[in-house]
């Protein structure tokens, strides 16, 4: 989060005020409310003065001429900005989250488990996704020799992702001859990021020598037919939508099905998480308000983080809620597991 607004400290904190007796209650906000609240020494009418000028700057709305002040996007925005990203969970709660992450055998289960762990510590939408790319670094390969010239590819990545792939080869092999292949790559390469591979690989395969050598040739035509290519499609778990269901949201059963059937597309998932957390590789990203990527999310906020792996893979975990979402304890969390995912995969 970048880019804080000026507010003298007064306003700054009657925005403030405003906005978390909005988050609280769900109701328009009157001035009284704000001068009771926290022992302010401030007579209503100087609050109003105050809540007029927000008003007039586009922070607040007024629903109807005799009802109290709602927060706008705008208004939210400016609230976040003011709240610390690092607040320190609980000593026991850090290291049950790590201890869960820990236990996990593969991507797919640490995905799952990263979802429900946000979910289950925000009462809103947990999201995680991983981003394949071809920086991560291959453990190893393996060939099985199947019917009909075709032959089961396998490559398995350092962090545990396993992919596969059955091709048909324009000749009959042998297992001995792809266990052949499977050492040298395994030796080899093994460590290597996928693309460094591949750049190394068509190196070797366009020598004069490759058309004389049995091993590299059979390992050109598997290269060919889309070895170390077998699959870098994102995975994406999701877990909670039924928090938004809450009464409290005040969302109509044609919005709230509208919301469901976007969510239910993967694709438009993922694209929620590039399109708003694309500069969040260092600092949790917030976006107030989603209607940029469609109108059924116009009234709902992401708060998420991109994690790079050593492995070459790209995390990306998100917190999806209300506007009137707890941010604070949003932004903590979505901190917090965001930095055991990472130091438990160093």
């Amino acid at each position: 989060m970048t880019g804080r607004t000026q507010f003298d400290p007064r306003t700054q904190s009657i925005l403030q005020s405003i906005v978390e007796a909005y988050i609280e209650n769900g109701e328009p906000v009157a001035s009284r409310t704000i001068s009771r609240a926290g022992g302010r020494q401030l007579s209503p009418a100087t609050i109003r003065n105050v809540m007029a000028d927000l008003c007039d700057e586009g922070y607040l709305s007024q629903p109807h001429t005799s009802a109290g002040r709602v927060p706008t996007i705008k208004a939210f925005r400016t609230y976040v900005e003011s709240l610390p990203t690092h607040r320190r969970l609980g000593a026991n709660e850090l290291q049950r989250v790590r201890a869960e992450l820990r236990g996990t055998d593969s991507v797919g289960e640490r995905l799952e488990k990263t979802s429900h762990l946000l979910t289950e510590m925000t009462r809103n939408v947990g999201i995680a996704a991983a981003i394949p790319t071809d920086m991560q670094m291959l453990a190893k390969v393996e060939f099985l020799v199947l019917a009909d010239t075709r032959v089961l590819m396998v490559v398995e990545t350092r962090d545990r992702i396993v992919r596969n792939r059955v091709v048909s080869l324009d000749s009959a092999v042998t297992q001995d001859e792809l266990n052949a292949v499977r050492n040298f790559v395994n030796i080899n390469y093994s460590g290597w990021s996928l693309a460094k591979i591949r750049q190394d690989l068509r190196i070797r395969l366009a020598e004069d020598r490759a058309a004389y050598d049995t091993l590299l040739t059979q390992l050109q035509e598997l290269f060919k037919r889309g070895l170390l290519d077998v699959g870098l499609t994102p995975e994406v778990h999701f877990e909670g939508t039924s928090n938004l269901m809450s009464p409290d949201l005040e969302l109509s059963r044609d919005r709230l099905r509208e919301i469901f059937r976007t969510l239910e597309e993967k694709q438009r998932l993922l694209d929620l998480l590039e399109r708003f957390l694309e500069q969040s590789r260092h600092e949790v990203g917030v976006q107030i308000g989603l209607g940029e990527l469609h109108s059924s999310l116009q009234d709902l906020s992401l708060i998420g983080l991109t994690v790079c792996l050593p492995s070459g893979m790209t995390t990306r975990v998100a917190v999806l809620g209300p506007l009137r979402m707890n941010y604070a304890q949003a932004l903590s969390t979505v901190y917090h597991v965001g930095e055991a995912i990472q130091s438990i995969s160093e």
